[in-house]
Protein backbone atom coordinates (compact mmCIF):
# COMPACT_ATOMS: atom_id res chain seq x y z
CA UNK A 1 0.00 0.00 0.00
CA UNK A 2 1.24 3.50 -0.81
CA UNK A 3 2.18 5.68 2.16
CA UNK A 4 -0.49 8.27 1.34
CA UNK A 5 -3.21 5.60 1.51
CA UNK A 6 -2.14 4.53 4.99
CA UNK A 7 -2.42 8.09 6.26
CA UNK A 8 -5.68 8.66 4.39
CA UNK A 9 -7.31 5.91 6.46
CA UNK A 10 -6.24 7.69 9.65
CA UNK A 11 -7.62 11.09 8.60
CA UNK A 12 -11.28 10.92 7.49
CA UNK A 13 -11.26 14.68 6.81
CA UNK A 14 -8.67 14.26 4.06
CA UNK A 15 -11.07 13.17 1.30
CA UNK A 16 -13.66 15.95 1.76
CA UNK A 17 -10.96 18.60 2.04
CA UNK A 18 -9.36 17.45 -1.21
CA UNK A 19 -12.71 17.35 -2.95
CA UNK A 20 -13.25 20.89 -1.70
CA UNK A 21 -10.27 22.13 -3.70
CA UNK A 22 -11.46 20.56 -6.93
CA UNK A 23 -10.15 17.01 -6.85
CA UNK A 24 -12.29 14.36 -8.55
CA UNK A 25 -13.50 11.26 -6.75
CA UNK A 26 -11.20 9.19 -8.97
CA UNK A 27 -8.20 11.25 -7.78
CA UNK A 28 -8.60 10.14 -4.20
CA UNK A 29 -7.41 6.60 -4.85
CA UNK A 30 -4.37 7.55 -6.94
CA UNK A 31 -0.76 7.71 -5.73
CA UNK A 32 -0.06 11.22 -4.46
CA UNK A 33 2.99 13.09 -5.77
CA UNK A 34 4.34 16.25 -4.13
CA UNK A 35 5.53 18.81 -6.70
CA UNK A 36 7.55 21.30 -4.66
CA UNK A 37 9.21 24.30 -6.28
CA UNK A 38 10.73 27.67 -5.49
CA UNK A 39 8.40 29.39 -7.97
CA UNK A 40 7.73 33.04 -7.20
CA UNK A 41 8.28 36.51 -8.59
CA UNK A 42 11.57 36.69 -6.73
CA UNK A 43 14.19 36.51 -9.49
CA UNK A 44 14.73 35.11 -13.02
CA UNK A 45 15.71 31.72 -11.65
CA UNK A 46 12.27 31.16 -10.13
CA UNK A 47 9.81 33.40 -11.98
CA UNK A 48 9.42 30.87 -14.82
CA UNK A 49 9.13 27.69 -12.80
CA UNK A 50 5.34 27.45 -12.67
CA UNK A 51 5.31 26.20 -16.26
CA UNK A 52 7.63 23.35 -15.28
CA UNK A 53 5.50 22.63 -12.21
CA UNK A 54 2.40 22.24 -14.37
CA UNK A 55 4.26 20.07 -16.88
CA UNK A 56 5.50 17.82 -14.08
CA UNK A 57 1.91 17.55 -12.86
CA UNK A 58 0.85 16.53 -16.37
CA UNK A 59 3.50 13.83 -16.36
CA UNK A 60 2.23 12.54 -13.02
CA UNK A 61 -1.34 12.43 -14.37
CA UNK A 62 -0.22 10.62 -17.52
CA UNK A 63 1.35 7.92 -15.33
CA UNK A 64 -1.85 7.51 -13.27
CA UNK A 65 -1.04 9.66 -10.25
CA UNK A 66 -2.34 12.85 -8.68
CA UNK A 67 0.05 15.76 -8.16
CA UNK A 68 -0.18 18.48 -5.53
CA UNK A 69 1.69 21.76 -5.99
CA UNK A 70 3.57 23.25 -3.06
CA UNK A 71 5.82 26.32 -3.06
CA UNK A 72 8.79 27.55 -1.02
CA UNK A 73 9.96 30.64 -2.86
CA UNK A 74 13.67 31.40 -2.60
CA UNK A 75 15.39 34.76 -2.47
CA UNK A 76 17.94 36.15 -4.91
CA UNK A 77 21.50 36.70 -3.74
CA UNK A 78 21.97 39.23 -6.54
CA UNK A 79 19.09 41.40 -5.32
CA UNK A 80 20.16 40.94 -1.69
CA UNK A 81 23.67 42.26 -2.41
CA UNK A 82 24.93 45.54 -0.98
CA UNK A 83 22.64 45.55 2.07
CA UNK A 84 21.80 43.35 5.04
CA UNK A 85 19.38 41.28 2.96
CA UNK A 86 22.30 39.04 2.00
CA UNK A 87 22.54 37.91 5.63
CA UNK A 88 19.33 35.94 5.09
CA UNK A 89 20.68 34.00 2.14
CA UNK A 90 22.28 30.96 3.76
CA UNK A 91 19.59 30.75 6.45
CA UNK A 92 16.96 30.62 3.70
CA UNK A 93 18.45 27.33 2.47
CA UNK A 94 17.68 25.67 5.79
CA UNK A 95 14.21 27.20 5.92
CA UNK A 96 13.40 25.75 2.49
CA UNK A 97 14.54 22.34 3.74
CA UNK A 98 12.28 22.80 6.75
CA UNK A 99 9.32 23.55 4.49
CA UNK A 100 9.91 20.39 2.44
CA UNK A 101 9.83 18.41 5.68
CA UNK A 102 6.67 20.18 6.84
CA UNK A 103 4.85 19.88 3.50
CA UNK A 104 5.60 16.18 3.12
CA UNK A 105 5.20 15.02 6.69
CA UNK A 106 2.05 16.99 7.48
CA UNK A 107 0.26 15.41 4.50
CA UNK A 108 2.45 12.47 3.44
CA UNK A 109 3.12 11.81 -0.23
CA UNK A 110 4.33 8.79 -2.17
CA UNK A 111 7.03 10.57 -4.20
CA UNK A 112 8.09 14.07 -5.15
CA UNK A 113 9.26 16.23 -8.02
CA UNK A 114 11.43 19.10 -6.79
CA UNK A 115 12.00 22.11 -9.05
CA UNK A 116 14.47 24.98 -8.55
CA UNK A 117 17.26 26.77 -10.38
CA UNK A 118 19.42 28.66 -7.97
CA UNK A 119 21.86 29.08 -5.11
CA UNK A 120 19.80 28.25 -2.03
CA UNK A 121 16.65 26.79 -3.59
CA UNK A 122 18.37 23.70 -4.98
CA UNK A 123 20.46 22.95 -1.86
CA UNK A 124 17.39 23.54 0.32
CA UNK A 125 15.27 21.12 -1.71
CA UNK A 126 18.09 18.55 -1.78
CA UNK A 127 18.42 18.80 2.00
CA UNK A 128 14.67 18.33 2.34
CA UNK A 129 14.77 15.30 0.03
CA UNK A 130 17.46 13.69 2.17
CA UNK A 131 15.59 14.45 5.37
CA UNK A 132 12.23 13.07 4.22
CA UNK A 133 13.69 10.22 2.12
CA UNK A 134 10.96 10.37 -0.51
CA UNK A 135 11.31 8.77 -3.93
CA UNK A 136 12.33 12.02 -5.62
CA UNK A 137 13.26 13.53 -8.98
CA UNK A 138 14.91 16.95 -9.23
CA UNK A 139 14.21 19.27 -12.16
CA UNK A 140 16.67 22.12 -12.52
CA UNK A 141 15.19 25.29 -14.00
CA UNK A 142 17.92 25.90 -16.55
CA UNK A 143 20.09 28.92 -17.27
CA UNK A 144 19.39 32.25 -18.90
CA UNK A 145 20.85 33.22 -22.23
CA UNK A 146 23.88 35.46 -22.39
CA UNK A 147 23.36 39.09 -23.40
CA UNK A 148 24.96 41.11 -26.20
CA UNK A 149 28.60 40.16 -26.83
CA UNK A 150 28.07 37.25 -24.40
CA UNK A 151 27.49 39.65 -21.50
CA UNK A 152 26.72 37.78 -18.27
CA UNK A 153 25.62 39.00 -14.86
CA UNK A 154 28.82 38.25 -12.93
CA UNK A 155 30.53 41.02 -14.91
CA UNK A 156 28.25 43.67 -13.36
CA UNK A 157 30.13 43.74 -10.04
CA UNK A 158 33.39 44.47 -11.83
CA UNK A 159 31.77 47.08 -14.06
CA UNK A 160 30.20 48.73 -11.01
CA UNK A 161 33.61 49.00 -9.30
CA UNK A 162 35.13 50.31 -12.55
CA UNK A 163 32.40 52.97 -12.73
CA UNK A 164 33.07 54.05 -9.14
CA UNK A 165 36.76 54.39 -9.99
CA UNK A 166 35.88 56.45 -13.08
CA UNK A 167 37.14 53.85 -15.55
CA UNK A 168 33.82 53.54 -17.38
CA UNK A 169 30.88 55.93 -17.59
CA UNK A 170 27.56 55.70 -15.81
CA UNK A 171 25.93 55.27 -19.23
CA UNK A 172 28.09 52.23 -19.98
CA UNK A 173 27.25 50.68 -16.61
CA UNK A 174 23.55 51.30 -17.21
CA UNK A 175 23.75 49.57 -20.59
CA UNK A 176 25.40 46.54 -19.02
CA UNK A 177 22.79 46.41 -16.26
CA UNK A 178 19.93 46.62 -18.75
CA UNK A 179 21.25 43.78 -20.92
CA UNK A 180 22.91 41.27 -18.59
CA UNK A 181 19.76 39.18 -17.95
CA UNK A 182 17.89 38.74 -21.24
CA UNK A 183 15.72 35.80 -20.11
CA UNK A 184 14.62 33.72 -17.14
CA UNK A 185 16.85 31.00 -15.74
CA UNK A 186 19.85 30.87 -13.45
CA UNK A 187 22.74 33.23 -14.19
CA UNK A 188 24.71 32.05 -17.21
CA UNK A 189 28.04 31.31 -15.55
CA UNK A 190 29.31 28.56 -13.29
CA UNK A 191 28.33 30.28 -10.08
CA UNK A 192 26.63 28.56 -7.19
CA UNK A 193 23.35 28.18 -9.09
CA UNK A 194 24.98 26.51 -12.08
CA UNK A 195 27.19 24.45 -9.80
CA UNK A 196 24.25 23.12 -7.80
CA UNK A 197 22.35 22.28 -10.99
CA UNK A 198 25.33 20.16 -11.99
CA UNK A 199 25.58 18.67 -8.49
CA UNK A 200 21.90 17.63 -8.61
CA UNK A 201 22.58 15.58 -11.72
CA UNK A 202 25.97 14.33 -10.51
CA UNK A 203 24.34 12.99 -7.32
CA UNK A 204 21.93 10.98 -9.46
CA UNK A 205 18.77 12.84 -8.47
CA UNK A 206 18.12 14.68 -11.76
CA UNK A 207 17.44 13.00 -15.08
CA UNK A 208 20.57 12.46 -17.22
CA UNK A 209 21.46 15.47 -19.34
CA UNK A 210 18.94 17.78 -17.67
CA UNK A 211 21.20 20.26 -15.83
CA UNK A 212 22.15 23.64 -17.32
CA UNK A 213 19.68 23.48 -20.21
CA UNK A 214 18.74 26.91 -21.54
CA UNK A 215 15.60 27.88 -19.62
CA UNK A 216 13.89 28.90 -22.86
CA UNK A 217 14.37 25.62 -24.75
CA UNK A 218 11.72 22.98 -25.41
CA UNK A 219 14.07 20.25 -24.19
CA UNK A 220 13.70 21.46 -20.59
CA UNK A 221 9.92 21.35 -20.86
CA UNK A 222 10.16 17.75 -21.99
CA UNK A 223 12.37 17.01 -18.97
CA UNK A 224 9.78 18.44 -16.55
CA UNK A 225 7.02 16.28 -17.98
CA UNK A 226 9.23 13.20 -17.97
CA UNK A 227 10.16 13.90 -14.34
CA UNK A 228 6.52 13.64 -13.32
CA UNK A 229 6.24 10.25 -15.00
CA UNK A 230 9.52 9.10 -13.45
CA UNK A 231 8.41 10.09 -9.95
CA UNK A 232 5.46 7.74 -10.37
CA UNK A 233 7.81 4.93 -11.42
CA UNK A 234 9.97 5.51 -8.35
CA UNK A 235 6.90 5.46 -6.12
CA UNK A 236 5.82 2.14 -7.62
CA UNK A 237 9.35 0.74 -7.24
CA UNK A 238 9.65 2.06 -3.68
CA UNK A 239 13.08 3.46 -4.63
CA UNK A 240 13.76 6.31 -2.21
CA UNK A 241 16.34 9.08 -2.33
CA UNK A 242 18.54 7.36 0.26
CA UNK A 243 18.51 4.19 -1.83
CA UNK A 244 20.07 6.25 -4.64
CA UNK A 245 22.39 8.72 -2.90
CA UNK A 246 25.37 7.15 -1.15
CA UNK A 247 28.88 8.18 -0.10
CA UNK A 248 30.05 7.18 -3.58
CA UNK A 249 27.41 9.49 -5.11
CA UNK A 250 28.91 12.42 -3.20
CA UNK A 251 32.41 11.45 -4.26
CA UNK A 252 31.23 11.47 -7.87
CA UNK A 253 29.72 14.91 -7.36
CA UNK A 254 32.96 16.28 -5.92
CA UNK A 255 34.95 14.84 -8.84
CA UNK A 256 32.60 16.65 -11.20
CA UNK A 257 32.85 19.78 -9.04
CA UNK A 258 36.61 19.80 -9.55
CA UNK A 259 36.20 19.26 -13.30
CA UNK A 260 33.90 22.27 -13.69
CA UNK A 261 35.76 24.61 -11.28
CA UNK A 262 32.56 24.79 -9.26
CA UNK A 263 31.61 27.41 -6.70
CA UNK A 264 33.24 27.35 -3.26
CA UNK A 265 29.71 27.44 -1.84
CA UNK A 266 29.42 23.75 -2.71
CA UNK A 267 31.71 23.19 0.28
CA UNK A 268 28.85 24.55 2.37
CA UNK A 269 26.03 22.85 0.52
CA UNK A 270 27.27 19.32 -0.19
CA UNK A 271 28.22 18.59 3.46
CA UNK A 272 24.85 20.01 4.59
CA UNK A 273 22.99 17.85 2.04
CA UNK A 274 25.06 14.80 2.98
CA UNK A 275 24.21 15.38 6.65
CA UNK A 276 20.51 15.11 5.82
CA UNK A 277 21.19 11.82 4.00
CA UNK A 278 23.03 10.50 7.06
CA UNK A 279 26.39 10.68 5.28
CA UNK A 280 29.50 12.54 6.44
CA UNK A 281 31.24 14.72 3.88
CA UNK A 282 33.73 17.33 5.08
CA UNK A 283 36.36 19.70 3.77
CA UNK A 284 38.97 16.97 3.83
CA UNK A 285 36.86 15.01 1.35
CA UNK A 286 37.06 17.97 -1.05
CA UNK A 287 40.80 18.33 -0.45
CA UNK A 288 41.45 14.65 -1.08
CA UNK A 289 39.46 14.53 -4.33
CA UNK A 290 40.49 17.94 -5.66
CA UNK A 291 44.21 17.54 -4.96
CA UNK A 292 45.12 16.06 -8.34
CA UNK A 293 41.80 16.42 -10.15
CA UNK A 294 41.60 17.52 -13.78
CA UNK A 295 39.80 20.81 -14.45
CA UNK A 296 38.29 20.61 -17.94
CA UNK A 297 35.40 23.09 -18.30
CA UNK A 298 36.15 26.42 -19.98
CA UNK A 299 33.18 28.36 -18.62
CA UNK A 300 32.89 31.65 -16.73
CA UNK A 301 33.80 32.99 -14.23
CA UNK A 302 37.06 31.04 -14.45
CA UNK A 303 36.81 30.44 -18.21
CA UNK A 304 35.60 32.04 -21.41
CA UNK A 305 32.07 30.89 -22.21
CA UNK A 306 28.57 31.30 -20.71
CA UNK A 307 27.13 28.23 -19.03
CA UNK A 308 24.37 27.74 -21.62
CA UNK A 309 27.19 26.45 -23.84
CA UNK A 310 27.72 23.47 -21.51
CA UNK A 311 24.55 21.83 -22.80
CA UNK A 312 25.55 22.53 -26.38
CA UNK A 313 28.81 20.65 -25.74
CA UNK A 314 27.01 17.63 -24.29
CA UNK A 315 26.12 18.75 -20.78
CA UNK A 316 26.98 16.94 -17.58
CA UNK A 317 27.04 13.54 -19.37
CA UNK A 318 29.84 14.76 -21.67
CA UNK A 319 31.81 15.92 -18.60
CA UNK A 320 31.22 12.56 -16.92
CA UNK A 321 32.35 10.72 -20.04
CA UNK A 322 35.71 12.48 -19.72
CA UNK A 323 35.84 11.43 -16.05
CA UNK A 324 34.54 7.93 -16.72
CA UNK A 325 37.75 6.22 -15.65
CA UNK A 326 37.60 7.70 -12.12
CA UNK A 327 33.86 7.85 -11.38
CA UNK A 328 31.86 5.25 -9.46
CA UNK A 329 29.79 4.00 -12.40
CA UNK A 330 27.83 1.51 -10.30
CA UNK A 331 25.88 4.09 -8.30
CA UNK A 332 22.09 4.11 -8.75
CA UNK A 333 20.24 7.11 -10.22
CA UNK A 334 16.63 8.27 -10.53
CA UNK A 335 16.29 6.34 -13.78
CA UNK A 336 16.49 3.16 -11.72
CA UNK A 337 19.68 2.38 -13.62
CA UNK A 338 23.32 2.91 -12.74
CA UNK A 339 25.35 5.91 -13.82
CA UNK A 340 27.30 3.73 -16.24
CA UNK A 341 24.10 2.43 -17.82
CA UNK A 342 22.77 5.98 -18.19
CA UNK A 343 25.93 7.13 -19.96
CA UNK A 344 25.74 4.17 -22.33
CA UNK A 345 22.05 4.83 -23.05
CA UNK A 346 22.78 8.44 -23.96
CA UNK A 347 25.51 7.40 -26.38
CA UNK A 348 23.01 5.10 -28.08
CA UNK A 349 20.33 7.82 -28.29
CA UNK A 350 20.14 11.09 -30.24
CA UNK A 351 21.12 13.13 -27.14
CA UNK A 352 24.58 14.17 -28.33
CA UNK A 353 23.31 14.91 -31.84
CA UNK A 354 20.70 17.25 -30.37
CA UNK A 355 23.37 19.03 -28.32
CA UNK A 356 25.61 19.31 -31.39
CA UNK A 357 22.85 20.99 -33.37
CA UNK A 358 22.89 23.85 -30.85
CA UNK A 359 26.69 23.93 -30.69
CA UNK A 360 26.99 24.34 -34.45
CA UNK A 361 25.31 27.75 -34.22
CA UNK A 362 28.09 29.04 -31.93
CA UNK A 363 30.91 28.17 -34.32
CA UNK A 364 32.73 26.33 -31.52
CA UNK A 365 33.85 22.75 -31.15
CA UNK A 366 32.97 20.59 -28.16
CA UNK A 367 36.58 20.61 -26.95
CA UNK A 368 36.51 24.43 -26.89
CA UNK A 369 34.11 24.12 -23.96
CA UNK A 370 34.72 20.68 -22.44
CA UNK A 371 38.37 19.69 -22.69
CA UNK A 372 39.48 16.08 -22.78
CA UNK A 373 40.63 14.53 -19.53
CA UNK A 374 44.12 14.12 -21.03
CA UNK A 375 44.36 17.80 -22.05
CA UNK A 376 42.89 19.63 -19.06
CA UNK A 377 43.00 23.32 -18.26
CA UNK A 378 44.64 22.30 -14.98
CA UNK A 379 45.51 19.08 -13.19
CA UNK A 380 45.67 20.16 -9.56
CA UNK A 381 41.97 20.60 -8.91
CA UNK A 382 40.36 23.99 -8.33
CA UNK A 383 39.69 24.12 -4.57
CA UNK A 384 42.21 23.93 -1.72
CA UNK A 385 41.68 23.67 2.04
CA UNK A 386 44.22 25.80 3.92
CA UNK A 387 45.11 25.33 7.59
CA UNK A 388 47.40 26.89 10.16
CA UNK A 389 47.23 28.98 13.31
CA UNK A 390 44.85 31.38 11.54
CA UNK A 391 42.46 28.62 10.44
CA UNK A 392 42.85 25.54 12.65
CA UNK A 393 39.65 24.02 11.26
CA UNK A 394 40.38 25.13 7.72
CA UNK A 395 39.68 27.81 5.12
CA UNK A 396 38.70 27.58 1.46
CA UNK A 397 40.36 29.06 -1.61
CA UNK A 398 39.42 28.58 -5.26
CA UNK A 399 43.01 28.57 -6.44
CA UNK A 400 42.08 28.15 -10.11
CA UNK A 401 41.05 31.83 -10.18
CA UNK A 402 43.82 33.19 -7.91
CA UNK A 403 46.65 35.07 -9.67
CA UNK A 404 49.93 33.15 -9.57
CA UNK A 405 51.52 35.99 -7.56
CA UNK A 406 49.18 35.25 -4.64
CA UNK A 407 49.71 31.49 -4.42
CA UNK A 408 52.64 32.11 -2.07
CA UNK A 409 52.88 35.43 -0.25
CA UNK A 410 53.45 37.12 3.10
CA UNK A 411 51.12 40.10 3.52
CA UNK A 412 50.32 42.82 6.07
CA UNK A 413 47.01 42.43 7.91
CA UNK A 414 44.31 45.08 7.49
CA UNK A 415 41.41 43.83 9.65
CA UNK A 416 37.81 45.07 9.35
CA UNK A 417 34.84 43.89 11.37
CA UNK A 418 32.30 44.26 8.54
CA UNK A 419 32.31 44.28 4.75
CA UNK A 420 31.11 47.87 4.40
CA UNK A 421 34.27 49.27 5.98
CA UNK A 422 36.50 46.98 3.94
CA UNK A 423 35.06 47.85 0.53
CA UNK A 424 35.17 51.56 1.37
CA UNK A 425 38.89 51.23 2.10
CA UNK A 426 39.47 49.36 -1.18
CA UNK A 427 37.62 51.89 -3.31
CA UNK A 428 39.30 54.82 -1.52
CA UNK A 429 42.74 53.33 -2.30
CA UNK A 430 43.44 53.01 1.42
CA UNK A 431 44.42 49.41 0.68
CA UNK A 432 47.87 49.07 -0.84
CA UNK A 433 49.82 46.26 -2.54
CA UNK A 434 51.03 43.76 0.02
CA UNK A 435 47.95 44.09 2.26
CA UNK A 436 45.75 41.24 3.49
CA UNK A 437 42.21 42.60 3.86
CA UNK A 438 40.34 40.79 6.63
CA UNK A 439 36.55 40.84 6.87
CA UNK A 440 35.46 39.07 10.04
CA UNK A 441 32.38 38.50 12.20
CA UNK A 442 30.64 37.49 8.97
CA UNK A 443 30.40 33.72 9.64
CA UNK A 444 27.15 31.81 10.36
CA UNK A 445 27.08 32.83 14.03
CA UNK A 446 28.35 36.33 13.37
CA UNK A 447 25.91 37.62 10.77
CA UNK A 448 24.45 34.64 8.88
CA UNK A 449 27.50 34.18 6.60
CA UNK A 450 26.82 36.62 3.75
CA UNK A 451 28.95 36.61 0.62
CA UNK A 452 31.64 39.23 0.07
CA UNK A 453 30.82 39.72 -3.60
CA UNK A 454 31.32 43.44 -4.06
CA UNK A 455 34.62 43.47 -2.18
CA UNK A 456 36.02 40.59 -4.22
CA UNK A 457 34.91 42.26 -7.44
CA UNK A 458 36.41 45.59 -6.40
CA UNK A 459 39.73 43.84 -5.75
CA UNK A 460 39.84 41.49 -8.74
CA UNK A 461 38.82 44.26 -11.18
CA UNK A 462 41.64 46.51 -9.93
CA UNK A 463 44.67 45.82 -12.14
CA UNK A 464 47.14 46.56 -9.33
CA UNK A 465 45.37 45.17 -6.27
CA UNK A 466 44.04 42.05 -7.99
CA UNK A 467 47.56 40.61 -8.14
CA UNK A 468 49.08 42.06 -4.98
CA UNK A 469 46.63 41.70 -2.07
CA UNK A 470 44.35 39.02 -0.63
CA UNK A 471 40.90 39.03 0.94
CA UNK A 472 40.51 36.73 3.96
CA UNK A 473 37.14 36.24 5.67
CA UNK A 474 35.03 33.94 7.83
CA UNK A 475 32.20 34.82 5.45
CA UNK A 476 31.71 33.27 2.04
CA UNK A 477 31.92 34.31 -1.59
CA UNK A 478 29.59 34.49 -4.52
CA UNK A 479 29.94 31.66 -6.99
CA UNK A 480 30.82 34.43 -9.45
CA UNK A 481 33.82 35.54 -7.41
CA UNK A 482 37.33 35.34 -8.72
CA UNK A 483 40.68 36.66 -7.58
CA UNK A 484 42.78 36.34 -4.40
CA UNK A 485 40.02 35.43 -1.95
CA UNK A 486 40.12 33.01 1.00
CA UNK A 487 36.89 32.30 2.86
CA UNK A 488 35.10 30.12 5.40
CA UNK A 489 37.96 30.73 7.88
CA UNK A 490 37.19 28.48 10.83
CA UNK A 491 36.57 28.77 13.70
CA UNK A 492 34.82 32.03 12.86
CA UNK A 493 35.42 35.28 14.72
CA UNK A 494 32.12 35.18 16.61
CA UNK A 495 33.28 31.92 18.22
CA UNK A 496 36.65 33.40 19.16
CA UNK A 497 38.55 31.87 16.28
CA UNK A 498 42.06 33.20 15.58
CA UNK A 499 40.69 35.46 12.84
CA UNK A 500 39.18 37.54 15.66
CA UNK A 501 42.66 38.02 17.13
CA UNK A 502 44.35 39.43 14.02
CA UNK A 503 45.72 42.97 14.52
CA UNK A 504 46.82 45.70 12.15
CA UNK A 505 50.28 44.97 10.75
CA UNK A 506 50.35 41.25 11.55
CA UNK A 507 52.21 39.25 8.92
CA UNK A 508 50.01 36.70 7.15
CA UNK A 509 51.48 33.76 5.28
CA UNK A 510 49.55 32.30 2.35
CA UNK A 511 50.98 29.17 0.78
CA UNK A 512 48.43 27.44 -1.43
CA UNK A 513 50.72 24.62 -2.64
CA UNK A 514 51.59 23.78 0.99
CA UNK A 515 47.95 24.42 2.09
CA UNK A 516 49.02 26.94 4.77
CA UNK A 517 47.25 30.02 6.16
CA UNK A 518 49.03 31.41 9.22
CA UNK A 519 49.91 34.46 11.26
CA UNK A 520 53.72 34.57 11.20
CA UNK A 521 54.58 38.02 12.54
CA UNK A 522 53.53 41.12 14.46
CA UNK A 523 53.87 44.77 13.40
CA UNK A 524 55.78 43.69 10.32
CA UNK A 525 58.32 41.60 12.26
CA UNK A 526 58.59 37.82 11.75
CA UNK A 527 58.11 35.62 14.82
CA UNK A 528 58.88 31.98 15.52
CA UNK A 529 55.90 29.59 15.76
CA UNK A 530 56.43 29.39 19.51
CA UNK A 531 56.45 33.18 19.84
CA UNK A 532 53.25 33.45 17.77
CA UNK A 533 51.54 30.83 19.92
CA UNK A 534 52.36 32.84 23.03
CA UNK A 535 51.17 36.10 21.45
CA UNK A 536 47.88 34.54 20.31
CA UNK A 537 47.33 33.00 23.74
CA UNK A 538 47.75 36.44 25.30
CA UNK A 539 45.39 38.03 22.77
CA UNK A 540 42.81 35.31 23.30
CA UNK A 541 42.78 35.93 27.05
CA UNK A 542 42.00 39.59 26.40
CA UNK A 543 39.39 38.95 23.67
CA UNK A 544 35.73 39.59 24.45
CA UNK A 545 32.92 38.30 22.23
CA UNK A 546 30.74 40.84 20.51
CA UNK A 547 27.09 41.03 21.58
CA UNK A 548 24.80 38.86 19.48
CA UNK A 549 23.87 40.83 16.36
CA UNK A 550 20.29 39.53 16.15
CA UNK A 551 17.90 39.63 19.09
CA UNK A 552 14.87 38.08 17.37
CA UNK A 553 13.65 36.43 14.19
CA UNK A 554 15.10 33.96 11.72
CA UNK A 555 18.68 35.16 11.94
CA UNK A 556 18.67 34.85 15.73
CA UNK A 557 17.53 31.23 15.38
CA UNK A 558 20.03 30.54 12.62
CA UNK A 559 23.03 32.14 14.34
CA UNK A 560 22.31 30.23 17.55
CA UNK A 561 22.04 26.83 15.87
CA UNK A 562 24.35 26.93 12.83
CA UNK A 563 27.42 24.71 12.78
CA UNK A 564 30.72 26.10 11.51
CA UNK A 565 31.49 26.99 7.89
CA UNK A 566 33.69 23.96 7.26
CA UNK A 567 30.91 21.62 8.40
CA UNK A 568 28.28 23.10 6.07
CA UNK A 569 26.70 25.89 8.11
CA UNK A 570 23.50 23.87 8.64
CA UNK A 571 21.33 24.24 11.73
CA UNK A 572 21.77 21.49 14.30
Amino acid sequence: MFRSEEVRKLAPEMDPLRLGMGWKLSDLDKPKILVESTFGDSHPGSAHLLEFVDLACQGVAEAGGKAARYFSTDICDGQAQGHDGINYSLASRDMIANMVEIHNNATPFDAGVFIASCDKGLPGLLMGIGRTNLPAVVVTGGVMEAGPDLLTLEQIGAYSAMCQRGEISEEQLTYYKHNACPSCGACSFMGTAGTMQVMSEALGLALPGSALLPATCQDLRDVARKAGRQAMKLAEMGLTARDIVTKKSFENAIMVHAAISGSTNAILHLPAIAHEFGIEIDADTFERIHKNAHYILDVRPAGRWPSEYVYYAGGVPAIMEQLRGILHLDVLTVTGKTLGENLDDLKNSDYYETCASYLKKTGLKREDIIRSYDQPIGDKGTIAILRGNLAPEGAVVKHSVVPAEMHQAVLRARPFDCEEDAIAAVLAHDIRPGDAVFIRYEGPKGSGMPEMFYTTEAISSDEELGKSIALITDGRFSGASKGPAIGHVSPEAAEGGPIALVEEGDLIQIDIPARVLAIVGVKGERKTPEEMDAILTERRAAWEPKPARYKSGVLKIYSEHAVGPMKGGYMK
